[in-house]
């Protein structure tokens, strides 16, 4: 079963286990899939009242992405438990002789390779999480404006935990320019993912303030 068939005990369950995979990658895919859910109900929520025309096309934007990156996180959580076997499976390949090795060795940097692109993916679509939501939080129904600030957390921490995924893995690839892209990409999104957080948790702060009076 794929892991994103899987039910949530059946994945914990997994995740627990002596298996190499799943293991921090899909986890990190999870979290982010979860930040995206919360952005979505928090839309579902507030969509449900009248509104004015900006707000109701504003959130609805909000949820249409938000529902397309927790399925892409969704797929994306067995797309790492793939890259992960890939790795160790060229691991395990004979290497007795010359030619052995000859033959490992672009086998192995070749799943490393996918092993770093795959987390990347991942990260770069929980950052996109952190950034929706602001919206949600500015737009959504007040009572729910912690769970945007909450989706920011799960998305943010799913990105940051990937990445070191990334880390890990480049000290072995031995392709300089694939490592500076990839290196490049990494530092982005650590660089963009304070920002984003903190206009989320902004918006939910300014939220939950009390009407002035008067107005």
């Amino acid at each position: 079963m794929s892991t994103s068939e899987q039910t949530v005990p059946q994945f914990l369950e997994a995740l627990a286990s002596a298996a190499p995979a799943p293991g921090g990658g899909a986890a990190c895919a999870l979290s982010g899939a979860m930040g995206a859910a919360l952005v979505s109900m928090v839309a579902n929520l507030t969509l449900v009242r009248e509104l004015t025309p900006d707000r109701q096309a504003a959130l609805t934007a909000t949820l249409r992405e938000a529902d397309a990156l927790r399925r892409q996180l969704t797929e994306l959580m067995a797309a790492d438990a793939r890259a992960y076997d890939a790795v160790i499976a060229a691991y395990r390949l004979p290497r007795a002789s010359a030619a052995e090795r000859a033959m490992r060795r672009p086998v192995i940097e070749a799943a490393l390779q996918q092993a770093t692109l795959t987390p990347l993916e991942i990260a770069d679509r929980c950052a996109r999480i952190v950034a929706l939501a602001e919206p949600a939080a500015r737009l959504g129904i007040s009572a729910a404006a912690s769970d945007a600030a909450a989706a920011a957390f799960l998305a943010e921490a799913g990105a940051r935990a990937c990445l070191l995924n990334v880390e890990i893995n480049l000290a072995s690839i031995k392709d300089v320019a694939f490592s500076e892209q990839a290196s490049a990409r990494a530092a982005a999104l650590v660089a963009a993912l304070p920002a984003l957080r903190d206009a989320a948790l902004a918006a939910m702060r300014a939220a939950l303030q009390p009407p002035s009076k008067g107005a």
